[in-house]
């Protein structure tokens, strides 16, 4: 049996008149209105719209290699946006996300190159580091019962300071080593940070990523019982709980994934730049929950898609990119994305209220 999108955590019974027979209310609604209610079909809408928008008014865009870019921008984007918009279903979200991309990179820089050890050890230690950091925001936020507002903002705080102290007092710089002629750097950076031909066009590795993970997550969501979970405590952890689903397990687990999240984008960045600045990442936690949020995801949980997310990241990477296309002032760029989020919260309101209108 298939999960509908906004899923109740209650055990509900058939009813009394049988499953053949309805009351021809559901059957009447538009098919229109039937497929607005999907989560990911209003911000698909917006999304198209801002394409051709852009095709019209920055020709550039039209390009294979313009489009290649744009999906680029998307990808490091969209492949943090997956998981923050799970933890958003499940009823949470995470504002340290951003630093702890660059928490991730700067461990294995650091780690590898003071230690003057093959990459790959500084590479597997960033992401016990990333899940460790994941673990400890999902353990405070279940064990204490604070709002994840509350336990993510003092983790980015941590995690900003310390990314610029321990760098400063380890490099004497607020920027890493270049690790790129150090041992293994060749092979990780096929995995985290190469490009591949199509049709004479270059495309990153993270945009296949990024596509599989969404697949990834989708099939999740909609195919398995840990999707069923993370709708139902983000509906309703107590009533969840009631009927035996691991809301522990379920919350914590899906601020690892996060964490494993940041641990892949801040990879990509360490393997693409060979180094990293330790004050970059602040910022960025708020772009990958606009995604979310544009992508259909609810700030109150047990609501959303993984597809809504991928479609959200699109925007965004259109947005930034074919404004520098048209030739138009970058500054706009923020004005754009404001624009698009209260947009998108506005429809994800007419949505909602139309899916559960009876």
């Amino acid at each position: 049996m298939s999960m509908t999108q906004h899923a109740e955590p209650a055990v509900t019974t058939p009813p009394a008149s049988g499953p053949n027979k309805t009351d021809g209310r559901t059957s009447q609604r538009p098919l229109a209105l039937r497929l607005l209610a999907r989560p990911e079909v209003g911000v698909f809408l917006g999304a198209a719209a801002v394409y051709v928008f852009f095709l019209i008014a920055a020709p550039p865009v039209r390009d294979g290699s313009s489009m290649s870019t744009i999906l680029y921008q998307s990808s490091t984007i969209g492949i943090m946006a997956l998981p923050v918009a799970l933890l958003m279903i499940g009823g949470e979200f995470d504002l340290s996300a951003g630093v702890a991309v660059l928490t991730s990179a700067l461990t294995a820089s650091m780690l590898s190159y003071q230690l003057t050890m093959n990459v790959w050890v500084g590479v597997i230690a960033a992401l016990v580091v990333s899940l460790a950091v994941g673990f400890f925001n999902g353990w405070m936020v279940v064990k204490t019962g604070l709002p994840s507002f509350l336990v993510t903002l003092g983790t980015f705080l941590i995690l900003q300071g310390a990314n610029l102290a321990v760098t400063k007092l380890v490099t004497t710089n607020v920027a890493t080593d270049d690790i790129s002629d150090m041992a293994g750097f060749d092979q990780a950076k096929k995995i985290f940070a190469s490009s591949f031909d199509i049709g004479g066009v270059q495309v990153k590795i993270t945009v296949f990523y990024w596509l599989v993970f969404a697949a990834i997550a989708t099939w999740v969501l909609l195919r398995t019982k840990y999707g069923n979970w993370i709708f139902a405590v983000g509906g309703n952890k107590d009533s969840s709980r009631a009927v035996g689903v691991p809301v522990t397990f379920t919350k914590i687990s899906l601020f690892m994934l996060v964490g494993f999240g940041a641990w892949f984008v801040g990879m990509h960045q360490l393997f693409t730049f060979n180094t990293v600045q330790s004050g970059e990442g602040v910022g960025q936690e708020l772009i990958y929950i606009a995604a979310a949020v544009i992508g259909g995801c609810l700030l109150t949980g047990g609501y959303g898609s993984a597809i809504g997310p991928v479609f959200g990241a699109f925007m965004f990477g259109m947005v930034n990119q074919g404004i520098v296309f048209a030739g138009w002032n970058p500054d706009w760029f923020k004005a754009f994305l404001g624009v698009m989020l209260l947009g998108a919260v506005l429809i994800n309101l007419w949505v909602r209220q139309s899916a559960t209108r009876r």
